[in-house]
């Protein structure tokens, strides 16, 4: 029982990690769109920026929300990233142990 509540949160942790990247790539994307270094024309470019898009819209848009831009500067992503970073490390590790410490 203690393996499979060990894979289940290393898929857990695995898949933040992968969130926490999307973020990550999707801001850089945003970044080189904005100052002309890649465009969306090109359709490769185009396809990655809809899925990291699609991936991280509903992670970031409640903290959007409540977060505005600071002079045109999205800090919503920061955060989201240090909040999943919180989950991952002090929130999970403590629910696996406590969890293979109960049910064996």
């Amino acid at each position: 029982m203690a393996a499979i509540i060990g894979f289940v949160f290393f898929i857990v942790g695995s898949l933040l990690q992968l969130l926490i990247w999307a973020i990550i790539i999707n801001a850089l994307i945003s970044w080189l769109v904005a100052f002309d270094v890649i465009n969306l024309r090109n359709p490769f470019v185009n396809n990655v920026a809809r899925f990291l898009e699609a991936v991280t819209r509903p992670v970031m848009r409640p903290v959007q929300r409540i977060i505005p831009s600071l002079g045109g500067i999205d800090i919503s992503p920061i955060i989201v990233i240090l909040v999943l970073t919180g989950i991952a490390r002090y929130l999970l590790a403590p629910l696996r142990d406590f969890l293979i410490i109960t049910l064996g």
